[in-house]
């Protein structure tokens, strides 16, 4: 059974009673990221959203059972990890009313422009890591901490110029790689929205 073809509960159930780990395994390395992302929405803690991820795979791995009605795997997963990360929340008693009724208000629709956009968002920050590795360190510390470019030349002790061009030349890659012609389609816009406000 290969990973695209796990769309329903019946099929997911079938490939742990038949043992297969290894297709389990791209199954689960197919999803892991972007509920990772979807929990951290909620929780802001890496780590804590990692731990509850790999906690909902590993009870659908143990006992699988309950999910023979299962129509959609996606939906399942995304208000499985939502749900789990609410209660986190809860139960670290620091949770805003508005959060639940977002999460109980989640549509189908909304599932899938959830799942795209964090589809996008690992696609960039795989490419990111390709970066030089001094290009990559200034055009992190900028975009994912929130650093001035006088913080940022400060802390690599390098100067404010060097910092500029470092994130121009990140800028110029990423977009580059992400180039798509005037015939896309919608979800390639889209695409090219959110890596706009993305990168900045």
């Amino acid at each position: 059974m290969d990973v695209v073809h796990i769309e329903t509960g019946n099929d997911l159930v079938a490939l742990i009673k038949k043992g297969h780990t290894s297709t389990f395994t791209q199954f689960y390395t197919s999803y892991f990221q972007k509920l990772l992302l979807a929990s951290n929405k909620y929780i802001k803690d890496t780590q804590a959203s990692e731990e509850l991820v790999q906690d909902v795979f590993l009870k659908i791995w143990e006992k699988p059972d309950h999910l023979y009605e299962v129509k959609s795997v996606k939906s399942y997963l995304y208000r499985t990890v939502i749900n789990s990360s609410i209660n986190y929340i809860n139960r670290q008693k620091n949770i805003e009313q508005h959060h639940l009724k977002i999460a109980s208000a989640f549509t189908d629709d909304d599932l899938t422009e959830l799942d795209e956009e964090n589809e996008m968002i690992v696609l960039v920050r795989k490419e990111i890591e390709k970066l030089p590795a001094q290009c990559k360190k200034v055009f992190m510390l900028s975009r994912f901490d929130g650093f001035k470019y006088k913080e940022i030349a400060n802390q690599l002790d390098i100067s404010e110029k060097t910092v500029e061009n470092h994130i121009g030349h990140a800028l110029k890659t990423l977009r580059q790689r992400f180039l798509v012609d005037e015939t896309m389609n919608k979800k390639g816009k889209n695409f090219l929205m959110l890596l706009n406000l993305f990168l900045g």
